[in-house]
């Protein structure tokens, strides 16, 4: 038998959008100020599910002994008081150095999800060679599993991009005795000899899920990633939580033109067994102290009758969840009731557009708005905020189909909408039909949902990107459902949370203060009025907007 060898592994996450957007972040999207009072970008900073899954695989299964680490440049650049750089290379240079102290990596892995993170990672593959020059440097997710080409062309310095899902090829890797013959020989490894050659890759995917032991969350400083987890952006759910999260199938059979899940896990959705998934959650609770745990599944609903038992269990342990993606057309009231009486007091409703042609000719999503209105109904009656997630901007739209949206999104009584500009991710039907009628602005590697890159005979990305800001300001606080409906305890959850996301939010003082007024606080009211009043005087930014919808602050 073999000796044991000891593997060394760093994972590395790169930030998930481009440097110019976290230095000069837009007003439509979330920011945060620093110390020295500069105002940057809002980094995503869920746990990254499967750098975590990697790791836990190869542990188990390797006969020899991995130690891993993990960068991950999103939760750090949110921890840093100050950002003192002119860009992001020297500070991926500095966490690198800081991890390589008694550290000797044999193995980098760099997982890229993002187009928007494409030059990051060119950029961490040139980093890691000039500063692990006897690495072998690799890369997985939906990036590299595509942009094959790109990646050999612009970086010398990789050694591999695995296709697809990771733990068994990372696993015959980190064992192989030569592992660059073995990344010759495996189907899902891609090198720049098979690149130049023409070589296709193949999944090597896990078909029973539970082979895969419980993620490696040791990985991740907990108290990091709770303090600006994503889902407080979420209204309806409370600041400063231990965050944990799960996915516990893969896969989604749906073709959605924006999506390109199917490119890492396919299409055939693989489940968890329901022990198993209950397990996890009781450990997660009681070992971790996950205080919410969040459901990441590209489709969980895809078994409807296991989806309900999960949230049954749920109920039963009282363990406090939250479900990101529950696809809308499966929200019947049995559906509905079961979360309400487990808990749920928020959900993320993926309605992504408010035109029937939209959702069916372009989207080819399986959804109708007559569920959507039902849903939201039957939301309200149970007292869930619901949040609806919209995109516009796709080929194939139209101004006409957007000003359409616009009315019928108003009748909908969702509590808040969170209004997408159409991001042509790698891999998508989306992207592949912008690059053959060359729609893509910029080549399209900026688009990260907050930043417009496509622009078609119809409309400029200029024009998506005011009009999604356009379509916020209106749906949500010109229009917004609560206060028509005169809930305006349930309206403030949505004015204080873009107050926090954006501290000048002009619009979010004055309704806010409209709604104090209501509520009979009137020394509040007079205050947030001041201010919505203070930044009025300021800025024309403002000012514009106010003068757009008729409204005197």
């Amino acid at each position: 038998m073999a000796e044991q060898q000891t593997c060394n592994i760093l994972f590395i996450v790169p930030p998930h959008i481009p440097y110019n957007v976290y230095s000069s972040p837009k007003n439509n999207i979330r920011h945060i100020p620093k110390k020295d009072g500069r105002m940057f970008a809002h980094l995503i900073s869920d746990m990254p599910l499967g750098i975590l899954s990697l790791s836990a695989y190869i542990k188990k299964y390797s006969v020899n002994h991995i130690n891993s680490r993990l960068i991950d440049y999103n939760v750090e650049l949110n921890e840093l008081e100050t950002f003192d750089y002119c860009d992001f290379n020297d500070f991926y240079i500095q966490e690198i150095k800081k991890n390589l102290n008694g550290f000797s990596p044999d193995i980098i892995g760099i997982s890229s999800l993002f187009t928007s993170s494409y030059q990051n990672l060119l950029d961490l593959i040139a980093i890691s060679r000039k500063l692990c020059p006897d690495a072998l440097i690799i890369a997985g997710g939906s990036v590299p599993s595509i942009l094959q080409k790109e990646i050999f062309d612009n970086s010398p310095g990789i050694d591999a991009l695995c296709y697809g899902e990771g733990e068994k090829p990372l696993l015959g890797l980190v064992d192989a005795i030569d592992r660059k013959a073995f990344l010759e020989e495996h189907p899902s490894w891609i090198t720049a000899t098979k690149n130049q050659n023409g070589f296709s890759p193949a999944n090597d995917f896990i078909l029973d899920l539970d082979e895969i032991p419980f993620s490696d969350y040791d990985l991740c400083d907990s108290e990091k990633y709770a303090k600006y987890p994503a889902v407080t952006a979420y209204a309806g759910i409370k600041e400063r939580q231990t965050n944990y999260y799960v996915m516990s199938s893969r896969g989604c059979p749906f073709k959605c033109i924006f999506c390109a899940a199917h490119k890492v896990h396919g299409r055939d959705v693989r489940f968890h067994s329901l022990q198993r998934v209950k397990e996890d959650l009781t450990r997660l609770r009681d070992k971790h102290g996950a205080t919410i745990i969040v459901f990441q599944d590209d489709h969980i609903m895809a078994d409807k009758k296991r989806a309900l038992e999960i949230i049954k269990f749920v109920d039963r342990e009282k363990i406090n969840a939250f479900f990101q993606n529950l696809a809308v057309y499966a929200l019947n009231r049995e559906m509905l009731e079961a979360l309400a009486s487990a808990g749920t007091t928020h959900l993320n409703l993926s309605i992504e557009s408010g035109s029937e042609r939209v959702l069916k000719k372009i989207m080819l999503k399986p959804l109708k708005l007559s569920i959507v209105k039902q849903v939201t109904s039957d939301c309200r009656d149970l007292g869930i905020y619901t949040a609806g997630s919209i995109l516009i901007g796709l080929p194939g739209e139209t101004k006409e189909d957007i000003m359409e949206a616009r009315q019928v999104l108003k009748t909908l009584g969702v509590n808040w909408y969170v209004i997408f500009c159409a991001s042509p991710l790698i891999g998508s039907d989306m992207h592949n039909i912008c690059t053959e009628k060359n729609y893509l602005k910029d080549s399209g590697m900026s688009g990260d949902y907050s930043n417009a890159v496509v622009e078609t005979e119809e409309f400029t990305a200029e024009y998506i990107q005011e009009m999604a800001y356009i379509m916020n300001l209106e749906l949500n606080f010109v229009e917004n459902s609560d206060c028509r409906l005169g809930d305006y305890q349930l309206a403030l959850k949505g004015f204080e949370s873009a107050i926090r996301a954006k501290s000048d939010h002009a619009f979010g003082y004055h309704f806010a203060a409209i709604c104090y007024k209501n509520l009979g606080q009137i020394e509040k009211a007079n205050s947030y009025q001041k201010k919505a009043q203070d930044i009025y005087s300021t800025s024309e930014y403002w000012r514009n907007y106010f003068k757009m919808f008729n409204i005197e602050p």
